[in-house]
């Protein structure tokens, strides 16, 4: 259920240059994340890739920038870094709130749309059913597009799913299964998933339960995700559960199943409960559609725990950077990993490379990287042999700290003092992570945007999300190491902001 990114309608001629350049110096504002040009957004949701074009929907209240009545905001881009906002996709109606959903495209016109019509899944949220508590305020319906986004028409024969008495019903996830030419919609349904199977996205049967007694239920599940990755030359079918609160580092969570599914029964092979991320921002991540092989995750980069509450204006939310995911073995299990998507590149500019670098207490990397705008990429790769801290700093003081604790075995950020933390009283923490790699090498990528940091270890691994608000951009970096490491590589890239 949820909102996001950034940019003006179109407007033409200077006064529009000047408006968006002005935009862009509001203070903690992304400069590679979309956010929405002011008002609330949350989840990501409708994500689908279509004619050459990433469409970005995303739970939306343009009234006012805490949670409201939830709309469809909607943004595209060619390359998943430059977003443009697009005017609302989807408003409340007399069936309620739209709530979070996902997007198809419909090539064999199974719904009779159109051949190759786009067709939103989404959840019809009743707030007058809801203080009623009848439990059925929450229904599934759709909605179609004949432009490419442009314009959308719900259907008339909305809902398409009812509900049979579960008060937490929504979050439809729906993805074409070729093996027996039907639609698959993956359903949050309380403190579990629900899979329900359609021809033509209108009628719907209901196929199986999954999640009673498997992975975390600190709180409500929402959001889910189905698809398969393949490795070592099978279909491994994974399934992506968001779950509220209940996170590794409290607050907002995804948590993942590795295992098989039939077309009726998801079945999980997974042997402990696994996270998409360790960081507390990663909220409501789920895949593009209709991206080919490439499987394409992107969250809301903030936490339910106080996303109402972080200090920013006249917007509130960002979503993370696009990550493409795979699987690796390690030892007897399987685990998912998530990397920066290659488009990310294109923001690269200047930077320096080192090798062979000793770093005992400290190596100050401030003056070689030249870099005010807190914005940039750093890859390396280090061996296993003591503990470790990338420190991000500014002039007045605030650090961020980004490091790995070896006697545990543990990655870890800690924005206990990396700016403003009075907002809320458990934002300013320490957040970990077990590293699951056994490799002599450790490497690292971390990405650094204004008011957030992306931390990859080994490659994708163990991968955290955290955001942050300081006073000014973090300008300084340096490496500690009390007991001293040696970097094999370091290769550091100042970032620009992404066009608008």
């Amino acid at each position: 259920m949820k909102k996001i990114i950034i940019c003006l309608f179109l407007i033409s001629g200077l006064a529009g240059s000047r408006a968006m350049a002005q935009e862009f110096k509001e203070k903690y504002r992304p400069q590679f994340h979309f956010t929405p040009r002011a008002n609330w957004m949350n989840d990501p949701n409708g994500m689908v890739y279509h004619n050459g074009i990433y469409h970005l929907f995303y739970q939306y209240y343009p009234d006012d920038k805490i949670w409201g009545p939830m709309h469809w905001g909607h943004a595209t881009s060619r390359d998943m870094i430059s977003w443009q906002e697009k005017p609302i996709a989807l408003y409340p109606d007399s069936l309620g709130y739209i709530f979070s959903g996902s997007a198809v495209v419909d090539k064999n016109n199974t719904a009779g749309f159109g051949e190759g019509a786009l067709v939103a899944i989404f959840t019809h949220h009743d707030p007058v059913q809801e203080k009623q508590k009848t439990g059925k305020h929450e229904t599934q319906s759709i909605a179609y597009s004949l432009d490419d986004g442009n314009t959308w028409t719900k259907y008339k024969g909305n809902p398409v799913l009812k509900n049979p008495g579960i008060s937490d019903f929504r979050d439809p996830k729906v993805r074409w299964f070729e093996a027996q030419k039907k639609w698959i919609m993956t359903l949050a349904t309380k403190d579990r998933i629900t899979f329900y199977s359609s021809p033509d996205l209108k009628s719907w049967t209901r196929e199986s339960d999954f999640g009673a007694n498997e992975g975390g239920h600190g709180g409500v599940w929402e959001c889910p995700d189905l698809f398969p990755i393949k490795h070592e030359g099978k279909d491994i079918w994974v399934l992506i559960v968001n779950i509220n609160p209940g996170g590794p580092n409290k607050g907002s969570a995804g948590q993942y199943f590795l295992g098989d599914f039939d077309g009726k029964t998801f079945t999980s092979n997974s042997k402990e409960t696994k996270w998409l991320d360790y960081g507390t921002d990663n909220y409501a991540a789920v895949t593009f559609s209709n991206t080919g092989n490439r499987n394409i995750l992107m969250g809301w980069m903030s936490n339910w725990q106080y996303a109402n509450q972080v200090p920013t204006d006249p917007w509130r939310s960002a979503n993370t950077i696009a990550r493409e995911l795979g699987l690796q073995t390690v030892g007897k299990e399987i685990y998912m990993t998530s990397v920066p998507v290659k488009e990310l590149d294109i923001l690269n500019t200047t930077g320096f490379s080192l090798k062979k670098m000793k770093v005992k207490n400290q190596l100050d990397l401030t003056d070689k990287a030249k870099n005010k705008t807190g914005l940039f990429r750093l890859d390396f790769d280090t061996k296993n042999t003591a503990d470790f801290s990338i420190v991000l700093a500014n002039e007045a003081g605030n650090e961020l700290l980004v490091g790995y604790d070896k006697a545990k075995n543990q990655f870890y950020i800690d924005r206990s003092h990396s700016g403003k933390i009075d907002f809320e009283k458990g934002f300013g923490a320490k957040h970990i992570a077990p590293r699951f790699a056994t490799a002599a090498t450790i490497p690292l990528t971390l990405i650094a945007d204004l008011a957030s940091i992306e931390l990859f270890a080994d490659n994708g691994l163990t991968v955290m999300t955290d955001i942050f608000f300081p006073e000014s951009p973090m300008s300084k970096l340096s490496i500690k190491s009390v007991t001293g490491i040696t970097i094999d590589n370091l290769k550091y890239t100042i970032l620009k902001p992404s066009a608008k």
